[in-house]
């Protein structure tokens, strides 16, 4: 069993607050949705699957032996694949509200 740092139940508690963040907007009335809105809500809801993806990948490592260094690998890369989009679909909400704004 791997020693857990404070990192790790950072990580574990924010892992559940995207799938409730997730369930969140899934369980929203979307019937008269305006472009807008369904593109903020396409963007969070893209950016919580991808950092659930980073979470269960980085607790993937902590649990995995280092015999495997080929899917080892694979695991991180994965994780900093799915990192770097979650940070550029946080990015991509702003700037969209700005350039929406901009237009009207």
């Amino acid at each position: 069993m791997p020693n857990l740092h404070w990192h790790d139940y950072l990580l574990f508690a924010s892992l559940v607050a995207s799938i409730a963040g997730l369930f969140l907007l899934s369980d929203g009335d979307s019937t008269q949705a305006s472009e807008l809105e369904t593109s903020e809500q396409m963007l969070l809801s893209m950016s919580f699957s991808y950092w659930i993806v980073h979470c269960v990948m980085v607790g993937i490592l902590k649990l995995w032996h280092p015999e495997w260094e080929i899917l080892s690998i694979n695991l991180r890369l994965t994780a900093a694949f799915s990192y770097l989009l979650t940070f550029s679909c946080i990015l991509s909400l702003p700037l969209h509200r700005m350039s929406v704004r901009q237009v009207e």
